[in-house]
């Protein structure tokens, strides 16, 4: 092995970069002889500070307040801060209310996965981009016939990677119009998107008619039409990366540790109490699990809760050590860490980056599994979900079948398209469970026609509520005056959890963690790498571009394939003192 000493490295950066949500840098050594990335650090220059202004707030406000984390997954926020109120208040909302917020959740991930993959890490695998990074491929890919042609429609290859280009490719701007459609969907459920107004703890105040789940089901049928074109399609373009560029799976690859909290909850079994949260979190329609070299170490959310832990490690934050614990004990006796979420102080402390010590505001969660402190990512949410569900075995719902190797998603005649079966299998290479860019690229489009599945039968379940004159969507609650809560979901892009302390009526403590921290976590207090870091070092390089016109796009498709929810522009540093820097207004087509 070529030590960094007799390495002619390249120290490159890519901050921020465009086609995600937020500020996130990628600074990067590139070994361009042995055509691998040797080192890589992730960064966020954005500090929020909702655990901080959170204190002394009305619970009841919680929600409203937290879906303005983010502008792209708000309404997850909100929900996930709503079921958090509800195990504080002791409230059971009832079935309509949440086969309602199903029907919500499931067009935001209908939504959002749509025009990510599309519209955002499309652009990735476009005509254009490849024609710059790797004409070769572009080449042959005028050449490979489509295998699923008759499914999606474009004979070749670079047929379908001509169809993503941005703005002016047929798919790319067929999948704007999805993007639209599943919005509507998601505001005829939750009254406005992204930012709920009809979600409550308690319920909802939708006002649930026939008519209401007939508009949505009108949508619903369009787009599960626009799935049975985009999952054959997705298929064809990823497996032809594969066979042009033998290797490309360990582009992006990383140990498989993969975290789901489970959601889309069942009105018939969630009572939202922390006592029965291990029963209730296995009876949601997409299964919770830690996931650990491809096996299931749990699938309980009691376990799940108890093993976060919270390390500072390269952040830009004090230690809370030796500050009063908020909970000693959960409410089943079992002991709280004091690095728990319930237990956490954020302690914000600037300075200037050194990647030897403190460079990103982004902390790291860990999963202690009672021996080691877990680095689990989501792989941008839907590899971890289906996955899980996999698994666990317990999903079977008609449209959905979970087999524990596999997921099962039956979409039903459309208007120009018959009944239609896709199976999702847990992916391995060479007998080993693999999780890299292209997987959690492909799992996205799957998941995009499991969510559409579970939308049918939420959409039938209440419409029979409504029928049977079951219209009640909210129930009273009263604030305690002391409470420990907890609530757990999935965000789009991957596991989300809320905490909350309540004294004397007011929050004492909250602290949400979406999947951003798990997955764009800096070095930990043990020097561990975060999953984005990870995913990067060792991945190796198959772009064409020499140095000097280097656009990086294998670390690229390894960092957008978990989904970055961290604004836009491109900053390149290229070593030895020497930067690049472009001053100028982003599109989509930029690579980095």
């Amino acid at each position: 092995m070529t030590t960094e000493k007799n390495r002619d490295l390249v120290e490159m950066a890519w901050d921020p970069i465009t086609r995600i949500v937020g500020s996130l840098g990628v600074y990067a050594k590139i070994d361009f002889k042995a055509r691998e990335v040797a080192e890589c650090h992730s960064t966020s220059s954005i500090f929020r500070g909702y655990s901080v202004f959170m204190k002394g707030k009305d619970p009841r406000d919680a929600h409203f307040i937290t879906s303005r984390i983010c502008g792209i997954c708000g309404d997850n926020h909100a929900t996930c801060s709503v079921y958090t109120q509800n195990m504080a208040y002791g409230v059971r909302p009832p079935a309509l209310a949440e086969w309602i917020i199903n029907l919500g959740e499931s067009a935001e991930y209908m939504f959002d996965h749509c025009i990510y993959q599309e519209n955002l890490v499309g652009v990735d695998y476009c005509e254009r981009m490849v024609r710059e990074t790797n004409p070769g491929v572009l080449e042959q890919a005028e050449r490979t016939e489509s295998p699923n042609a008759a499914a999606h429609g474009y004979r070749k290859i670079a047929d379908i990677m001509r169809a993503l280009n941005p703005l002016e490719g047929e798919f790319y701007r067929e999948a704007l119009v999805m993007s639209r459609v599943t919005r509507e969907m998601f505001c005829l459920m939750e009254g406005r998107h992204v930012h709920p107004s009809t979600l409550y703890p308690g319920g909802v105040g939708t006002i649930a008619t026939v008519q209401l789940f007939t508009d949505y089901l009108t949508r619903l049928m369009r787009y599960v039409e626009f799935m049975k074109k985009v999952v054959p399609m997705h298929d064809d373009l990823f497996d032809f990366f594969y066979e042009a560029l033998p290797g490309y799976e360990e582009v992006g690859r990383r140990r498989v540790l993969l975290g789901c909290w489970g959601t889309l909850q069942n009105p018939d079994h969630c009572d939202f109490t922390y006592a029965n949260m291990g029963d209730w979190g296995r009876e949601a329609f997409v299964t919770p699990g830690v996931i650990v070299d491809g096996e299931l170490v749990t699938n309980d959310l009691v376990d799940i809760n108890l093993g976060m832990r919270i390390l500072l490690g390269s952040s830009y934050y004090d230690d809370w050590a030796g500050q009063e614990p908020f909970v000693t004990h959960d409410p089943l006796g079992n002991p709280v860490d004091m690095r728990h979420p319930w237990n956490q102080y954020t302690i914000p402390r600037p300075q200037k980056r050194d990647f030897a010590d403190k460079y990103s505001w982004v902390m790291s969660p860990r999963w202690f599994d009672g021996k080691d402190m877990l680095p689990l990512d989501t792989g941008g949410g839907p590899i971890a979900r289906l996955w899980s569900t996999a698994l666990n075995g317990r999903v079977d719902i008609g449209g959905i079948e979970a087999t524990g190797h596999s997921v099962i998603i039956r979409l039903p005649r459309t208007a120009t398209k018959p009944e239609t079966t896709f199976e999702w299998k847990i992916p391995r290479h060479n007998g080993e469970p693999l999780s890299n860019a292209i997987e959690r690229n492909r799992a996205r489009t799957y998941f995009q026609a499991y969510a559409a599945a579970c939308a049918l039968y939420f959409a039938e379940k209440g419409l029979d509520e409504v029928r049977r004159g079951h219209t009640q969507t909210w129930e009273p609650f009263e604030v305690p005056e002391e409470a420990i809560s907890c609530g757990f979901t999935e965000a789009v892009r991957g596991v989300l959890s809320h905490h909350m302390v309540i004294r004397n009526g007011k929050i004492a403590n909250y602290h949400p963690y979406p999947p951003t921290p798990w997955n764009a976590s800096s070095r930990d207090s043990l020097g561990t790498p975060g999953p984005y870091e990870d995913a990067v070092q060792n991945t190796p390089i198959f772009e064409e571009n020499p140095p000097d016109s280097f656009k990086g796009i294998d670390i690229m498709r390894a960092i957008r394939s978990f989904d970055p929810c961290l604004p836009c522009g491109v900053h390149m540093s290229l070593g030895q003192g020497r930067e690049l820097r472009k001053v100028h207004t982003p599109h989509a087509f930029d690579a980095g």
